[in-house]
């Protein structure tokens, strides 16, 4: 399967950001905390360059709670302030507004020795889709600012936020980027759900999906589907995800999509348990 998903408005989106970006103090970058590296844009550090950096790990609960710490000082060895958040029971959010001042200080000693007094930092929030932008702003904001939704682009066009005194923020669509060069990268993107399902192989996912977590999770797989210890091929546990959760087509025929999507949804709303695809010391 080739992974590959840039509708028109996510071309749009990119343009827009570039006009923006002159207007910014810094670019606070929400990545899915289970593919940290994979759920970066490439195209937004060429946005923000010269600009203070924040990346916020996103749906932390989501993923393995080890991984979340190594890839915190794995991007802070890079140069990014990095923080991690829930932005659906709104963990972390507290923590935010220190650090924005803290990555904008210069900027605002600078405003100080010129004599400009509580000009807000204007932060621009980036991302690819469903990542989970429009719920951290409403999170952060305590209120709704945003429309959210549980599925890829939901934000269409570009909005300010008056968050409080010392801060504004810029929400924008959430854009993938052209051509993954790395086809490994679009099948974890498909995982988390920043691809529209109906355009994707849903079986060979499920299987691509397996095959990690029976290597590194199987405790947790075994848990949820109560399957033999011994059982190790893939393709063989999701006839027994089919079977055990009454998969099947008319005629009594195994219905694998069904069950495909029965395992993508458990692992994306985090019913197998805590995971997290990628590890900084696999990312040579």
């Amino acid at each position: 399967m080739n992974y590959q998903w840039y509708p028109g408005h996510m071309m749009k989106a990119k343009r827009m950001m570039q006009e923006n970006i002159k207007l910014i103090d810094l670019v606070i970058e929400i990545v899915d905390a289970r593919i940290p590296l994979s759920s970066r844009n490439p195209d937004i550090d060429e946005l923000g360059k010269n600009k203070s950096r924040l990346i916020l790990l996103n749906k932390s609960d989501l993923a393995d709670a080890g991984c979340n710490k190594e890839w915190i000082e794995y991007f802070k060895k890079e140069g990014f302030y990095v923080l991690e958040i829930n932005s659906k029971s709104g963990a972390g959010i507290k923590s935010i507004q220190g650090t924005v001042r803290e990555a904008c200080k210069e900027k605002i000693e600078r405003d100080k020795k010129k004599g400009i007094i509580n000009r807000p930092v204007r932060a621009i929030v980036a991302g690819i889709p469903n990542v989970g932008k429009s719920t951290f702003i409403n999170a952060y904001a305590g209120r709704a600012c945003t429309k959210t939704g549980n599925k890829p682009g939901v934000t269409k066009g570009k909005q300010w936020i008056r968050l409080n005194k010392d801060l504004e923020l810029l929400d924008t669509p959430g854009i993938l980027w052209p051509k993954f060069e790395n086809q490994d990268v679009g099948r974890k993107l498909a995982y988390i759900g920043s691809m529209n399902d109906e355009i994707l192989q849903l079986e060979e996912l499920a299987i691509d999906l397996l095959t990690y977590l029976v290597v590194h999770y199987k405790e947790e797989l075994i848990k949820r589907y109560q399957f033999e210890e011994g059982l190790d091929e893939p393709l063989k546990i999701l006839e027994h995800i089919c079977e055990d959760r009454k998969c099947y087509k008319k005629g009594g025929e195994i219905d694998y999509s069904k069950g495909a999507s029965v395992l993508l949804d458990d692992f994306r709303s985090g019913k197998i348990g805590r995971i997290t695809l990628e590890r900084p010391d696999e990312m040579v």
